[in-house]
């Protein structure tokens, strides 16, 4: 493994058992778990409280995940608030399409927008169980990765010094961009894929005109219609990657959702303030293995699911269960069977999640793509979910995440 940065000059090292970087759902899930096994360890974070808990994120939880949230006791808001969906619809063609997976599957979704989520995580774990956390941190850098005796270094924000605090373990939390994804050495392998697509990705102060998830799959491009609450609604609209928003007024996005989301049937959208516009690059990428050292990355900083198909947020809970499970194994019984399966035992559902997106693009996109043979396959593709039983119930195990087995 390359070497990490040089110890800086500080004064006396803290300890922890384990460090961990970012305050995300999968960083505050690994401290929630820590800290219910009598753990300590420390979370550190380079925004403030008050912005993590606001910043819109996902808001899509699969089953699965939720009932891992209550086995650990961090799921009692969730299940009280959020609203439970049990189908989805298709418009191609003029024609709009339901699709019951509940039906299917047993199963259905949540939808919780991620900033609730996480304020309920960090409550849990800073006001109930007495975590320590850190915010508003700056130039966060790890160290000595490859040996036993890791640590974590940082400026304080109070005072301007350079903090130190030794660890056994680090869990890598921070995302895409964090210092624990810049630290993996050069043996890493990063598989990255570009669907060549971007999305403009709206929030909308208007009530959702739909009673489920919507997906337009229109020659002007993709379109996605998404509840978050009662009052706001999540939009997506297919454009060219690296455009402007400042591209699209208010104006212009209403007009494109409103005709790519047109069928027999449905009246037109409910159109309000637009609180949030950028544009995102479709891209995903996998970095494996998600150990080095003693470095466990976990969500975002070990992989990337473009939001094709909603499954971010339920992969970084997924990575957190492993992760904090297996943790409090070995600090306190001494068992490394989590430790050392941790990395496969991820990249099995990863790479299942990424697959189905992938699959789901194809669809999203190929009728906007200007290739008739895509535009062909992509209308295959959707007369089958809804001619086969077959079709339909491998698209909802794969869309709910329920293989009994990854």
């Amino acid at each position: 493994m390359t070497p990490t940065t040089p110890h800086p000059n500080t004064g006396g090292p803290q300890r922890f058992p384990v460090v961990v970087v970012g305050a995300g759902p999968a960083g505050l899930a690994v401290g929630n778990i820590l800290r219910a096994a009598s753990v300590d360890c420390l979370v550190l974070e380079t925004e403030t409280r008050e912005f993590i808990e606001r910043r819109p994120r996902a808001g899509v939880l699969e089953e699965w995940a939720v009932r891992g949230l209550q086995q650990r006791g961090l799921a009692d808001n969730l299940v009280e608030r959020a609203q439970l969906h049990t189908e989805c619809e298709f418009r191609f063609a003029g024609e709009r399409f339901r699709f019951s997976y509940v039906e299917l599957t047993g199963h259905h979704h949540y939808v919780y927008p991620q900033p609730l989520l996480v304020t309920d995580l960090v409550r849990e774990y800073a006001d109930v169980r007495g975590g320590e956390i850190r915010f508003g941190v700056r130039d966060v850098r790890v160290h000595d990765l490859d040996t036993d005796r890791p640590s974590v270094s940082y400026v304080d924000p109070a005072t301007g010094r350079r903090e130190e605090v030794r660890c056994d373990f680090v869990a890598g939390c921070d995302g895409a961009r964090g210092v624990t994804r810049a630290a993996l050495p050069d043996t890493a392998r990063i598989s990255r894929h570009d669907y060549g697509t971007g999305w403009l990705a709206l929030l909308a102060e208007a009530p959702p005109s739909n009673d489920c998830v919507v997906f337009g799959i229109h020659p002007n491009g993709f379109a996605g219609h998404m509840a978050r609450s009662p009052e706001v609604t999540r939009y997506y609209l297919e454009c060219p990657p690296g455009d402007d928003p400042d591209n699209w007024s208010h104006e212009r996005v209403w007009s494109e959702l409103q005709e790519r989301l047109a069928a027999t049937g449905t009246g037109p959208l409910t159109e309000g303030r637009l609180i949030e516009k950028r544009v995102l690059d479709m891209h995903s990428y996998v970095v494996e293995p998600m150990v080095f050292g003693r470095l466990f990355l976990a969500g975002d900083a070990a992989h990337l699911t473009a939001p094709i198909a909603a499954k971010g947020m339920n992969l970084a809970l997924h990575d957190a269960f492993l992760l904090g499970d297996a943790l409090v194994a070995y600090l306190t019984k001494g068992e490394e069977t989590g430790l050392d399966g941790y990395s496969e035992g991820c990249l099995r559902r990863v790479w299942d999640y990424q697959e189905f997106s992938q699959w789901l693009s194809e669809v999203y996109h190929g009728t906007s793509s200007g290739d008739a043979y895509r535009a062909g396959t992509t209308f295959a593709r959707l007369r089958r979910l809804f001619t086969s039983p077959a079709a339909a119930a491998a698209f909802a195990e794969q869309y709910l995440g329920t293989a009994p087995a990854y």
